[in-house]
């Protein structure tokens, strides 16, 4: 028997990080995207954002990779969107995917549900580089 804990945040953007919804488009675009993860794998833990961005707390069983679980997300909410509210939508490629320990997770879903007030203070770039840098991870900042 194999016991895991695998505990991630994952940011993704709109492409270009066009904002594209307003708040009840946003929380009904939240609620579908719950509704993939739990159709995945995958324990949703807290999906929110802002008009440009998502970030997902979630755990992952050990047989779903970051990607696959990333790719079905962002390929179901790109359709429902574009059935739902606007043809004219797609991601940013690429994402940004960190480890949490189950000490912190509970800071991790308040920080996500304080995105509005945390994008008042910093745009989703500088909030995407502190994150990156935090984590040690090199970046280029043509690709933010």
């Amino acid at each position: 028997m194999s016991y895991t804990n695998l505990n991630y945040h994952i940011v993704f953007s709109t492409k270009n990080h066009a904002p594209f919804l307003d708040e009840t488009e946003m929380n009904r675009l939240f609620e579908y995207i719950g509704g993939i993860i739990k159709n995945m794998k995958a324990t949703l833990l807290l999906v929110g954002g802002t008009t440009d961005h998502i970030h997902i707390a979630v755990r992952l069983h050990p047989e779903l990779s970051i990607t696959e679980f990333v790719r079905t997300v962002k390929t179901n909410a790109s359709k429902w969107v574009h059935d739902t509210l606007s043809e004219k939508f797609s991601w940013q490629e690429g994402y940004s995917a960190f480890s949490v320990s189950q000490s912190i997770v509970g800071k991790v879903i308040e920080y996500i549900r304080g995105q509005k007030e945390h994008h008042r203070k910093l745009s989703f770039k500088e909030e995407l580089k502190s994150f990156l840098e935090k984590h040690h991870i090199e970046y280029d900042e043509k690709y933010l």
